[in-house]
Order: structure tokens, then sequence, then C-alpha cells
């Protein structure tokens, strides 16, 4: 067995969907902003390019994804 601290691993996947801002919240994009834009309300399209928080529920999914921050 490896002496000392095993290091985690950090999900790629989430490392390239989330980001951890300097207050410790975590950050996402939103979903359905990539193609099929023409049938979307501009008002629409412009709320789905903003970034939001991660809801509260996922949180601490998401930090187990993350172990080091990013």
């Amino acid at each position: 067995m490896p002496k000392g601290k095993l290091k985690l691993k950090t999900h790629k996947g989430a490392a390239k969907r989330f980001k951890i801002t300097a207050g410790g919240k975590i950050v996402r994009g939103h979903s359905y902003a990539r193609h099929i834009l023409t049938s979307k309300p501009s008002k629409r399209k412009r709320k789905l390019d903003q970034s939001t928080l991660v809801a509260a529920a996922d949180v601490h999914r998401v930090r187990a994804m993350l172990p080091y921050g990013r």
C-alpha cells in the first residue's frame, strides 16, 4: 500500500462545466443554448447565455467531483 495520503482525481467532465468562485459558490452555464435557436425568443436566448449558481441540493455532488476547487 502507498504511504501517505492518497490523491483524489478530479472529474474532468465536471471541471469543464463548473467553476468555483472566490467566495466558494459554484457557477454553471445553461443548457438549450447551442442549436435550434431560431425558434427561441431573444429574451430567452439572452437569459440562457448568463451563468447561474448550482442548486443547493446539487452542491455536495459537484464538490465531490472537484475535490481541489478549480
